[in-house]
């Protein structure tokens, strides 16, 4: 199966920023402690067992597990950022930024979303499969 390859809007400090946060994480040569606040605000939604950014992020904890992404948006000071590795791994991360520091993680764990915003009443995302015939998760829209 060909890989899906990395669909990008155009350049924004925010987008460099949690770019670089996935190479750093991919590459082990670098320091994430400039990116990420201290006081980090963490929201995750998924199964127990799939706690593997916390892993990555938490000193002295290791995960086998690769985020690769597979698309990333921005709404306003997020950046949305969405991946799948077969079947059953599906995730999305919302990274919240303020002066160029990641201040707020949300995480959803196999879960297949895309980003819409619908102005002026809230930031919604909404599942879209991309192949619904060959999958079984159910349609999810989250307030944000």
């Amino acid at each position: 199966m060909e890989a899906a390859k990395m669909i990008l809007p155009p350049n924004s400090d925010n987008i460099t920023t949690v770019r670089r946060l996935y190479q750093v994480m991919s590459t082990g040569a670098g320091d994430i402690s400039g990116l990420i606040a201290e006081d980090l605000e963490w929201w995750f939604h998924g199964p127990q067992n799939c706690h593997h950014m916390m892993k990555m992020l938490t000193a002295g904890a290791s995960s086998d597990f690769k985020f690769e992404p597979r698309s990333m948006d921005t709404i306003d000071d997020r950046v949305i950022v969405e991946g799948w590795e077969g079947a059953e791994m599906y995730w999305v991360h919302v990274w919240t930024l303020k002066d160029g520091v990641i201040t707020q993680f949300r995480e959803y764990f196999n879960t297949w979303l895309t980003v819409r915003e619908l102005r002026p009443l809230t930031t919604l995302w909404q599942s879209h499969p991309r192949d619904l015939a060959k999958r079984s998760f159910p349609g999810l829209m989250l307030a944000i």
